[in-house]
């Protein structure tokens, strides 16, 4: 069976050298190659075609989630493990709407990052065990809106309405759904005109009224 390819990408180039080193010493994988930032991750995609990519979020020329977008896009075999030190709702959210199959964080183990590149690689979704609790408290209660419940509004505001009526501000939106803060304010512009109430806490009193909100998310968890 052929090693699974797999691309490192992350600014800080002591993590990303150990990274790699820890992956090409593992049996079944091979690193063809290291991407500093998010735009030569996305041209080293399309180039190397690996398949996997393991994406750190935080980068200063293309955030992770923006690049794992586009590599995606362009070829949706290849898996993208996002290893990162950020854990909160709206970075883990955002790279899994980008088409992330996993979440780890950098506080992992070498063995279970090996590990989880594996199941990836293989098509097998991981996610370190506190994000794996945390999605699925927020699939396990979120129930989902009930039906006919303001027909005026699209299924974006919807969105963005029982996000509101969650308890979430504008930027946490915006992150949630990978959409602009300017595009997250016109969508509650345009619920407070469409439910003709005067403020925000009117709006997410409705929404609530109508069962709309709730807490926030093959579930895997990396061995020990």
């Amino acid at each position: 069976m052929p090693a699974l390819r797999a691309l490192v990408v992350d600014d800080h180039p002591l993590f990303r050298y150990g990274l790699s080193a820890a992956l090409a010493d593992a049996p079944g994988l091979e690193v063809v190659g290291e991407a500093c930032g998010g735009v030569p991750a996305v041209a080293m995609a399309a180039a190397l075609r690996p398949d996997v990519v393991v994406m750190d979020l935080n980068m200063p020329d293309l955030g992770g989630v923006e690049a794992t977008r586009r590599i995606v896009a362009r070829d949706p075999g290849v898996r993208v493990l996002v290893l990162t030190m950020f854990d909160d709702d709206g970075s883990v959210f955002a790279a899994m709407r980008a088409g992330a199959l996993g979440y780890l964080l950098k506080a992992a183990r070498p063995q279970q990052i090996v590990r989880a590149v594996l199941a990836v690689g293989e098509g097998e979704a991981i996610f370190s065990p506190a994000v794996a609790v945390r999605l699925l408290a927020y699939f396990g209660s979120a129930p989902p809106d009930p039906p006919g419940a303001f027909p005026e509004l699209t299924a974006r505001e919807r969105e963005v309405l029982r996000l509101m009526a969650g308890g979430r501000g504008n930027a946490t939106i915006a992150r949630h759904l990978v959409l602009s803060p300017k595009t997250v304010r016109n969508h509650v512009s345009h619920i407070l005109r469409k439910l003709h109430v005067a403020d925000r806490a009117q709006a997410v009193s409705r929404a609530r009224r109508a069962g709309l909100g709730g807490g926030p998310g093959h579930i895997g968890t990396p061995g020990p």
